[in-house]
């Protein structure tokens, strides 16, 4: 046996979370829940050594304010690495305004760069674009697990994505694990002392695309 191999036997699973902002987005609303960001560290991280976990999006900035801010940075001081890049606005030959952001080329450069020092590498998202760098990660030795759905109308797993990949996991069947709760009634609180320092919440924001257009695809 080589000593790679035994290396990637030692001790727990090493995993690599690959999350697809946007294709997530849209996964989740198509089934009716939002996203719990920490819920989903806890899921994939529990038992397994959770070597990174990487959120992909392009951010719509106007000039002072992107409405996906508040979901950034909550997730860069929550145990998440986030990559973004400004979106592009352009518009079609009928005047419509279209926002155009892709980020396939940061993530598979992230999870290539990644693969040696993983067992499993987990990606979140249905694009089938993502079939060659899944198929090149594999020839290094490492598992990879596609998380999508096939419950939405139409499903969002491109079929030759996860004919490719090692397994498949449906959304629609961990949505219970990492859905966002409906938070309970709240007990009114004291208002806090003027020098208090805000802090993180612990919380996901809320619908964080809810404020944004549709960032389609280039």
């Amino acid at each position: 046996m080589s000593a790679h191999v035994a290396r990637r036997q030692a001790g727990p699973e090493r995993v690599g979370l690959f999350v697809d902002g946007a294709n997530l987005y849209y996964a989740t609303r198509a089934l009716g829940f939002e996203m719990d960001f920490a819920a989903m560290l806890r899921f994939f991280g529990g038992s397994t050594y959770l070597v990174r976990a990487c959120y992909y999006t392009a951010l719509i900035e106007t000039e002072d304010y992107s409405p996906l801010r508040p979901l950034t940075d909550w997730l860069a001081y929550n145990g998440w690495r986030v990559v973004t890049k400004p979106a592009k606005e352009q518009a079609d030959p009928t005047g419509r305004r279209r926002i155009k952001g892709n980020m396939d080329i940061e993530l598979a450069v992230d999870m290539m760069e990644l693969a040696p020092h993983l067992d499993h590498a987990v990606l979140v998202s249905g694009d089938g674009d993502f079939r060659r760098v899944v198929e090149a990660v594999q020839r290094m030795g490492v598992k990879v697990t596609v998380v999508s759905t096939m419950e939405s109308q139409p499903p969002m797993i491109a079929d030759e994505l996860r004919r490719q990949a090692d397994g498949f996991l449906e959304l629609a069947d961990i949505g219970p694990e990492i859905a966002r709760r409906a938070p309970a009634e709240a007990r009114p609180r004291p208002p806090p002392p003027p020098a208090a320092v805000a802090r993180p919440s612990r919380i996901t924001p809320a619908d964080p695309y809810g404020e944004a257009p549709d960032i389609e695809p280039e």
